[in-house]
């Protein structure tokens, strides 16, 4: 119940690392009527779950009385950590089936600060427009890549740059693809009436490769998390599963792509190079073909 007598504050975070687990950043935003504070750190050994822990702790020990709060954050596993799991896990001393949970000593640190406020748990849909949400999801990947070291890249292996551009998730929706060799430069591109986003990123990734003859060495940049996250992670899984999703029931998005991407794979020796951040002539001109293809769907 909301007391009147308490300060009202909105506080939205986020936290990840790349790899999970690896470097990881977090971050937080806390507004007070007009003011607001931002919150941001890292952590050079972090897993996607401990960077949203560790940036909800450090939103609630940043305020100095009890508040009444409205907190937003895009993990299930904050959130329902919070609203259905922890009281359990404190009856039990923070053991489940004997061992102890995962991440008990965020949770432990996290349990009483929240019991000293008045907190309703919000969950929001990351990356889907949300201002705040995306604000702060930009902070703590920004906050990551202070300590992520860059990508030496190898100039005696080909350099595939790739980009997307998409108006409307769905809509019209382009893609770019710039090859380097050397002194050498390939450029291509293409576009489809009716697609998203991320089934133009794997569209590049497939179209850039058939740029090269099989059994080349390439060194790939992407600045989409999608794809990097898919190709070098979650692609394990999801063969294991033939391609479908936890529940068994339907397919994982955009399976044709990943599978064919997968297969053509197969046939480099490729480096996946996350981007994001990096300001590289080739991704640039990749965009430019990207936004172009667009234009003219």
């Amino acid at each position: 119940m909301t007391d009147a007598s308490k300060d009202k504050v909105i506080i939205y975070s986020d936290g990840g690392s790349d790899p999970n687990p690896g470097i990881g950043g977090w971050a937080a935003i806390l507004r007070f009527g007009e003011h607001e504070k931002v919150l941001t750190g890292n952590d050079p050994e972090a897993t996607n779950n401990r960077m949203e822990l560790t940036a909800a702790i450090r939103a609630l020990e940043a305020l100095k009385r009890p508040c009444d709060i409205d907190f937003y954050t895009d993990s299930e596993y904050l959130r329902k950590g919070i609203t259905e799991w922890i009281d359990g896990w404190a009856a039990s001393g923070w053991k489940k089936k004997g061992k102890s949970i995962q991440n008990v000593d965020l949770w432990q640190a996290l349990w009483p600060l929240v019991k000293t406020h008045e907190i309703e748990w919000h969950w929001v849909k990351g990356h889907s427009g949300n201002e705040f949400n995306e604000r702060v999801d930009k902070l703590a990947r920004d906050a990551r890549l202070e300590i992520t070291p860059g990508d030496v890249i190898d100039q005696n292996v080909p350099r595939l740059y790739l980009r997307s551009s998409c108006k409307g998730n769905p809509g019209p929706g382009g893609w770019g693809a710039v090859l380097e060799e050397g002194s050498e430069t390939e450029q291509a591109s293409g576009s489809e009436p009716q697609t998203t986003n991320n089934r133009m990123e794997i569209t590049a990734a497939i179209e850039g490769l058939l740029l090269l003859p099989p059994n080349s060495e390439v060194q790939i940049f992407t600045t989409s998390d999608y794809l990097y996250q898919g190709i070098t992670q979650w692609i394990r899984n999801w063969r294991k599963r033939n391609w479908m999703k936890k529940d068994g029931e339907q397919p994982v998005a955009n399976s044709d792509l990943w599978q064919a991407l997968d297969k053509l794979a197969e046939n480099y020796t490729i480096r996946w190079i996350n981007a994001k951040g990096q300001a590289l002539a080739g991704l640039e001109e990749a965009g430019k073909l990207a936004v172009n293809a667009v234009e003219i769907v």
